[in-house]
């Protein structure tokens, strides 16, 4: 009889020493506490790699099996080198770290980093049955590029003995992780979609299955209402269940898209699947404390954190599903555990995560308890709202430093420490060179002697956050300093680490800021590549968004390749049930913006509104634009018996963006005064008409359905304002293949049309309508932009576009 194949439990060489080792307090008072102090600059890994000699080899995979009696745990990871042994030496196991760190701090290896080479000089003894082996623990200051070694000799037997006391104090994970599989497994065969499909919906999940199976991504530009999250996750399970992958990593820009893909998995536990999730929520928004500060003499739940988090985790794991926000802090409180670091520690025991770009793409934040070996994993990324991950994309792969800030550190420190002080003076020195020639903005060729001082600085903050720790005994002027130096350190850290990929997908330049500041920026204006990397750390990648579109545009900058996939999902909702109309007589062109354009604006939106009460959002280029048209429609239009405007303001924060949207949301759950107010506003037949910024907070992520908004109105094409910015990237794309004027300024426009138009029509049962007031939507090039679904529309004018408007109303009273 065939012997069935045991189940596998995967777990990393850093994951499994870190986690079994760990103890004491979180303490990041200094630059970075001891493991991350470590800097593992790929600059330093490959600068010490080629100075080696045909003896050593670089970046050796390495995976151990573990057989038990149920499962075999398979223990993996990567060693920066393995030297050649000779007759009268072992073979040697290297492991490098960088840092900024003064080497002669470092009197032995830390803990965490000895065992992990202890760990790839068992599995590689063990695998080519050596009696003895080395290892070495190389740590190199990435300033000076000095090298400091630590050298130990072991026996094939102390390692294994060793090795299988880490082991044996992870097997309580591994035996719940096996159970758990097991009844994950078997859920998910039993597992049905749990809605009737939509027209099109069942052949959309197929894709996305399909392109898991065959370890490829897949582009799907999907209308509101195909239900793309249910769409993208249930195949995805079905892919899990299958053996094609151990977790699911829901990506997405929003809060609101992850509460919904929170919902959703809900949605499948209902129906039977026994799943994992977790929500990594930011630490500022989980720290009990009222400053985040991870300090064990002023945090309790920082203090003895890792003698205690174990327990804790265990705990939550044994007896909850969804690792929502809220049960993470219950079970924070009752250990008295850092809720944050519990938070990301529950991610490994997840099935899915739901969490923002940046923990998969940022190159500081991403966790590198799953990607930082180099050890591809059996991931599924599904990536909602993808159209934001582009200048996302380019936002976390980009540096920027002002000149102005290391003039007002250089103050601060004056009195504090001279070593500082002197080498932020040489990196202003050599920005005020860079200045000098700089009239607007310049692309910068050559910046190696700022980035050289630079470096020196960043060794001089290290040690000084070392030597400084920020005890509370300190006084409060020295720790303001000292948070001062600490922020600034991050800041010189991001670009150097930057620096080091910049390759032909970056523009450097140099600007002159309008309030008169200086600044030079790595401008990272392809991120493909550097997307690309990420996800090839999984399985398969699932980028969908309702407005992907061109759908090659995007394609080709995040990252997919010719092997690739592209869907465009049918929209399930019947066209009748929206108008669409394009203005042919008024426009957003800068030329144009006179009092007599607004005043026709102002008209349009008057005409479109007036013989239907209910709710719209008018979406402007500006704030400016919005208060010309909003101050001539009071002036002349506005029915204050009827109508009730409400503006976007310039800056909003989260309550008052709450309650503008609640003006337009029908609430079931409202309180009988709030019915009765409702009930009154309704019986007047008011309409509500929110004035809007294209692109800004309402434009996007926010779902009104039903009655809650009946007409969209978009003044304009959408276009980002010229600026030194927009102009590299035109210039960039022009030299590429001619698309600059499309990359840069109409494809970022058209989206932001998109995504406001998507904010009418949320579900089957709602009617309404989107105006487009700009002459050039008849143009060609942006009608070749359109949806599908937009095939059909009217061209109107003012004049003509009331009876337009009431005609459509008409057919469905």
């Amino acid at each position: 009889m065939e012997q069935k194949e045991k189940s596998e439990i995967h777990i990393s060489v850093r994951n499994l020493v870190e986690f079994v080792l760990r103890s004491g307090d979180i303490d990041n008072r200094g630059a970075k506490a001891p493991d991350q102090a470590m800097q593992e600059g790929g600059r330093i890994h490959r600068m010490i790699q080629r100075k080696m000699g045909s003896d050593y080899h670089a970046e050796v995979v390495l995976k151990h099996s573990n057989e038990t009696d149920k499962y075999t745990v398979v223990i993996e990871g990567r060693a920066d080198g393995i030297i050649d042994g000779t007759e009268m030496t072992p073979v040697t196991v290297d492991e490098i770290k960088g840092t900024y760190q003064d080497l002669k701090r470092i009197k032995e290896a830390y803990p965490v980093h000895l065992a992990q080479v202890k760990c790839y000089a068992y599995i590689y003894a063990a695998q080519n049955k050596l009696e003895n082996i080395c290892i070495r623990m190389t740590y190199c200051n990435m300033d000076t590029e000095e090298i400091k070694y630590f050298h130990s000799e072991h026996s094939l037997g102390e390692l294994e003995k060793w090795f299988e006391e880490v082991l044996e104090q992870y097997k309580k994970w591994t035996d719940f992780e096996f159970e758990w599989k097991q009844r994950r497994m078997k859920s998910i065969k039993n597992l049905s979609f749990p809605f009737a499909y939509r027209e099109g919906q069942k052949e959309l999940v197929t894709y996305v299955y399909r392109s898991i199976y065959h370890g490829k991504k897949l582009f799907i530009e999907a209308p509101t209402g195909v239900g793309k999250t249910i769409s993208t996750v249930f195949p995805a399970i079905k892919a899990m269940g299958e053996g094609m992958g151990e977790k699911i990593f829901y990506l997405t820009a929003k809060t609101i898209t992850r509460t919904v893909a929170d919902d959703t998995f809900q949605i499948l536990r209902n129906k039977g699947l026994q799943m994992k999730s977790v929500i990594l929520t930011a630490k500022e928004k989980m720290c009990f404390m009222e400053e985040t500060e991870c300090n064990p003499e002023y945090c309790p739940f920082a203090k003895g954190h890792y003698d205690r988090i174990n327990e804790a985790i265990y705990d939550l794991l044994t007896h909850v599903d969804n690792f929502r926000r809220e049960v993470i802090e219950e079970y924070a409180k009752k250990y008295r555990v850092c809720p944050f670091e519990m938070c990301l520690d529950m991610s490994l025991f997840s099935d899915a995560i739901i969490c923002d770009y940046n923990y998969v793409f940022e190159p500081h934040v991403y966790l590198k308890r799953f990607f930082a070996d180099g050890v591809k994993g059996e991931y599924i990324f599904l990536i909602d709202e993808a159209h934001n991950l582009l200048e996302r994309g380019r936002e976390m792969y980009s540096a920027v430093l002002c000149k102005e800030d290391f003039l007002k550190l250089k103050k601060a420190v004056k009195e504090i420490d001279h070593k500082i002080e002197s080498r932020l003076e040489k990196c202003n020195r050599e920005m005020l060179t860079l200045k000098r020639e700089c009239a607007d903005y310049k692309i910068e060729e050559y910046i190696d002697p700022f980035v050289m001082a630079l470096q020196r600085l960043s060794s001089a903050m290290e040690s000084y956050l070392e030597e400084h720790d920020g005890h509370v005994h300190s006084s409060e002027h020295n720790n303001e300093i000292r948070k001062e130096i600490l922020d600034f350190y991050f800041e010189v850290s991001h670009f150097l680490d930057i620096y080091e990929r910049v390759d032909d997908n970056y523009v450097v330049y140099s600007q002159m800021q309008e309030d008169g500041s200086f600044i030079l920026k790595l401008f990272c204006v392809n991120p493909a590549l550097n997307l690309k990397e990420c996800m090839a750390k999984g399985r398969s990648t699932i980028l969908f968004s309702a407005t992907l579109l061109p759908i090659q545009y995007y394609k080709s900058l995040l990252g997919g390749g010719a092997e690739d996939y592209e869907v465009y999902a049918r929209s399930v909702f019947d066209p009748e049930r929206k108008a669409l109309f394009i203005g042919s007589d008024v426009t957003s062109r800068y030329a144009r913006r006179t009092d007599m354009e607004y005043y026709n604006i102002a008209s349009y939106i008057y005409e479109i509104v007036k013989n239907r009460h209910g709710n719209y959002m008018f979406f402007f280029p500006s704030h400016v634009f919005l208060q010309k048209v909003h101050e001539i429609f009071e002036e002349y239009f506005m029915d204050r018996n009827c109508m009730e405007c409400i503006l976007q303001e310039d800056r909003m924060d989260e309550k008052e963006r709450e309650e503008f949207l609640n003006r337009f949301v029908w609430n079931n759950e409202c309180d009988l005064s709030q019915m009765i107010r409702m009930d009154i506003e309704m019986e007047e037949e008011r309409s509500l008409l929110g004035f809007c910024v294209l692109g800004g907070i309402f434009s996007e992520g926010i779902d009104l359905k039903h009655d809650s908004l009946i007409g969209v109105i978009i003044v304009g094409t959408g276009l980002p304002l010229v600026c030194n910015e927009r102009e590299i990237l035109k210039n960039y794309f022009d030299d590429k293949g001619g698309k600059g004027f499309d990359y840069a300024y109409r494809y970022p426009g058209m989206n932001k049309v998109l995504q406001a138009a998507g904010r009418v029509i949320r579900t089957a049962e709602d009617v309404g309508l989107v105006a487009l007031l700009d002459d050039r939507f008849l143009n060609p090039a942006y009608q070749k932009m359109f949806p599908r679904e937009w095939e059909h529309f009217e061209v109107v004018s003012i004049d003509g576009v009331a009876k337009r408007v009431e005609r459509f109303w008409d057919s469905w009273l």
